[in-house]
């Protein structure tokens, strides 16, 4: 069996392997959703096949909306070439459950995927008259948090990010400036109301998105480029809305071994590739079955009925608590602590990480002991439960091929959050001293010693992408391994960086501690456990 609309006309051969197929008619779904287009999310990979199509596909079969979606890709287009197209658009979803089973569903609510750059003329016009069309009632987003940055590591505006201002619309190469272009369009064509959802797993998501979307039309505005009117159309939330949100599902890259397990199932040619950009894909998704997402409903032209589907539909102030819960405190440090130690202990697998004690302590002492006294419950997802959930199922499922390398991608976008605002809130707490902090300093530690790119066995190790990478690594340029006086003071600059850590470390009495620390893990080869060890210890 080969995933393709034809193939799935034997339905009893895909049901016989253990796969639940859509229950719609998928010609009559992509006829609608080309007729009457409600949804485009931009961000092609894995996080929207296996959690945003699915809750589409889930309104289609409860017979709640008759349309699915499109897709659109900004950054790597051989995604949509790989991906989408050989596969008639369908994906395989599989969920991978702790005792080893596994849950597979063909997902068909995609009815077309499309390559967001006017190079590509065909899919590019197909994307503006959606635009154009008054039906058009959200547009989401997975892009990564660094898909909405305009500015560089000291807040001034990057060479591309200007070079985008200067360009005008549909010209410019950022997200932010194909998403203002085709919103230009919209106005354009009578300005009918939107929502422009960020989904990505940051603080703030949609003041973010919002701030990227705006700061590019207000630049081309300067230079002449669109009317006022666009850009009060664009400010005015009655208008254009940018809901917050909060989103949780670990999706981790394409696995050999789930598409091993397919191929014995008689599921043919689901290939793995890996992009020229790096990124990671094939024909089927695999992820965990645990999955949150919390919305703050303000749709000015309408939405599906997301709540149907299990989507949490709320205000804006409990989804800013349910995101602060899980992004400051009950999971994503977490992850970032395990994915710095990890790749520097050589691991491969978080579940994997999670049987170290050395690494399960660790994170047992970020989350309860450091992250709980300052941890935001938001009434409708109770926090012990969640972090439980995440310590003691999520974290150690042992067939979740979920990486530490693949979460240490961007670790400098994610610290602010996942560790500047827990000691933030020491800091504005008059009970709690963020000099007393122990164990998220030793995380930030471990990220120094991380970017110098040498395991503890002071072997040479690849560190994952990130914009900052190259301007950190120049910081640290001439620290040894071994050599821990060549330190020096390479970090003063650094930990006093609020653009870092959303706050001057050295100001709150945690730079000579973090500097202590890392000296500690440069002391030599084996430096990174016995530092570990020594700190769980005490």
């Amino acid at each position: 069996m080969k995933l393709s609309y034809e193939s799935l006309k034997d339905r009893a051969a895909w049901e016989a392997a253990g796969v639940k197929l859509p229950g719609f008619d998928w010609k009559e779904m992509h006829a609608e959703t080309e007729a009457r287009p409600t949804w485009v999310h931009f961000g092609s990979g894995s996080l929207f096949r296996a959690f945003h199509a699915m809750l589409q596909q889930s309104l289609i079969e409860q017979g709640l909306v008759k349309g699915g979606l499109y897709t659109a890709e900004t950054f790597d287009y051989e995604i949509v070439e790989n991906t989408y197209a050989p596969y008639d658009n369908l994906t395989l979803a599989v969920s991978l459950l702790p005792d080893g089973s596994m849950e597979k569903t063909v997902v068909g609510s995609v009815a077309g995927a499309l390559r967001a750059d006017p190079a590509y003329p065909e899919d590019y016009e197909r994307l503006r008259d959606i635009f154009r069309s008054p039906s058009l009632q959200l547009i989401t987003f997975t892009i990564t948090e660094k898909g909405y940055a305009l500015t560089d590591l000291h807040g001034a505006f990057t060479p591309l990010a200007q070079a985008d201002f200067a360009a005008g619309p549909h010209k410019g190469a950022l997200a932010m400036s194909k998403v203002a272009s085709l919103l230009l369009d919209r106005f354009l064509a009578g300005g009918v109301p939107m929502a422009v959802v960020s989904t990505d797993n940051c603080s703030r998501n949609g003041e973010k998105l919002r701030a990227g979307v705006v700061t590019m039309a207000e630049k081309w505005l300067e230079n002449g480029l669109v009317p006022e009117a666009f850009v009060r159309w664009v400010e005015n939330e009655e208008t254009v809305s940018f809901p917050w949100t909060m989103i949780d599902k670990i999706t981790p890259r394409p696995a050999e071994v789930v598409e091993k397990a397919l191929a014995e199932a008689g599921i043919e040619d689901l290939g793995i590739t890996v992009t020229a950009k790096g990124g990671y894909t094939a024909a089927f998704v695999n992820a965990e079955k645990p999955q949150y997402l919390v919305i703050e409903d303000r749709f000015p032209n309408g939405r599906p009925p997301l709540e149907k589907a299990g989507v949490y539909m709320t205000d804006r102030d409990t989804v800013n608590r349910v995101e602060k819960m899980k992004v400051m405190t009950c999971l994503n440090p977490l992850h970032t602590a395990l994915a710095v130690y990890g790749c520097l202990l050589g691991y491969d697998t978080i579940a994997s990480e999670m049987r170290d004690p050395a690494l399960h302590a660790l994170v047992e002492k970020i989350g309860y002991v450091e992250g709980m006294p300052v941890v935001v419950d938001p009434g409708i997802i109770k926090p012990m439960d969640f972090i439980h959930e995440v310590i003691d199922q999520r974290l150690p499922n042992p067939y979740m091929p979920d990486t530490p390398q693949r979460i240490a991608c961007d670790t400098s976008q994610k610290i602010p959050i996942r560790f500047g605002e827990t000691i933030r809130s020491y800091a504005a707490r008059p009970d709690l001293d963020p000099a007393a902090l122990t164990f998220i300093p030793l995380a930030i530690a471990g990220w120094l010693r991380y970017l110098l790119a040498v395991d503890d066995e002071g072997k040479p190790m690849t560190c994952s992408g990130d914009p900052m990478l190259e301007s950190l690594q120049s910081q640290l340029a001439g620290v040894e391994l071994g050599r821990p006086e060549t330190l020096g003071e390479k970090l003063r600059p650094i930990l006093s960086n609020p653009v870092l850590f959303g706050s001057d470390l050295t100001e709150l009495g945690l730079s000579e501690k973090i500097e202590d620390m890392t000296r500690q893990l440069l002391a030599g080869p084996g430096a990174v456990r016995a530092t570990l060890e020594r700190y769980l210890k005490n």
